[in-house]
């Protein structure tokens, strides 16, 4: 077989594998986007429609009543800007001490820094359970129905220090070694050359703690329904909505509202803003996975 021949050989092999590696992606694609378009599609439907059959795309009898639904509820603003300052507040204190803890674990000359590292990712595996957890914060603590419940308990996740801890690791030691020769102390150290360079293991914490706290429903519903959040009143507004329908009265069906279809708009509701953020942190999320995970 002559040499050309071998490269049309490879040649028609690639694009095939190509082809096929294009049909695979946009089957994954379809796999991937389609429930959230029925979702979308069956919140912006008519209830009654949405009984008869639910798997389609497009509303067939497009209706915001379902939002309407919703949005009638008076609390939904106080609770939105609640969930709103919850999530913000949670992710500067959780990303500064998320930070400071990698950074006392990432350094070398630190004694204990095996010894703890073991004992947090225990807890990983091991919890004390809920019943201790609950009676901590509201007894021993006295939290309960206070802001600082939904900010305290999860400042720190194990595997957000790890994630950034194998990122600090991952730095040129010549960078501190230099700050400390020019008389920087530790937290000099950490904030003026460690956090300007972890943006991309910063993003990715952020995110992941944006997201817990955002979706976060138990903790309003243990500790805090005094506070209440976003999810909490949507849920309840979820398990209030029930059809109320006089079957003499057809003119009611217009106005009349599922629970499927309630429960659908809900978790567009929910959902948009985490989508909302996500494309601006897209780029340092995928940065801070990779990067933290390379090590020499």
């Amino acid at each position: 077989m002559e040499k050309n021949d071998f490269k049309e050989i490879k040649s028609n092999s690639e694009k095939w594998f190509d082809y096929v590696l294009l049909v695979f992606c946009l089957i994954l694609i379809v796999i991937t986007v389609y429930p959230f378009l029925n979702v979308l599609a069956i919140s912006l439907n008519d209830s009654m429609d949405t009984m008869r059959n639910v798997n389609f795309i497009i509303p067939r009898k497009f209706t915001l009543s379902n939002y309407t639904y919703i949005f009638k509820e008076n609390d939904l603003g106080a609770a939105f800007m609640m969930s709103v300052v919850k999530t913000i507040v949670g992710v500067v204190f959780g990303v500064i001490c998320t930070a400071m803890l990698a950074y006392v674990l990432s350094r070398k000359d630190f004694y204990f820094r095996k010894p703890f590292t073991i004992l947090f990712v225990i807890t990983m595996y091991v919890s004390g359970g809920l019943l201790p957890e609950y009676l901590l914060l509201t007894r021993t603590l006295n939290m309960g129905n206070s802001f600082w419940v939904y900010i305290i308990p999860g400042l720190i996740w194990v595997y957000n220090v790890i994630l950034m801890r194998s990122f600090i690791e991952g730095l040129p030691i010549a960078l501190q070694e230099a700050a400390k020769l020019d008389g920087a102390n530790d937290f000099v150290i950490w904030l003026k050359v460690i956090m300007p360079l972890c943006t991309p293991s910063i993003a990715t914490v952020a995110l992941f703690l944006a997201v817990g706290q955002w979706n976060s429903f138990m903790d309003t519903y243990l500790y805090a329904r005094e506070l209440p959040t976003l999810q909490y009143v949507l849920y309840q507004i979820m398990e209030q909505a029930t059809i109320q329908i006089d079957p003499h009265q057809t003119s009611q069906l217009t106005n009349a509202v599922s629970p499927m279809s309630v429960r659908m708009a809900i978790t567009i509701v929910a959902t948009v803003p985490i989508l909302v953020v996500y494309p601006f942190l897209q780029k340092y999320f995928v940065g801070g996975m990779t990067l933290g995970a390379v090590k020499d």
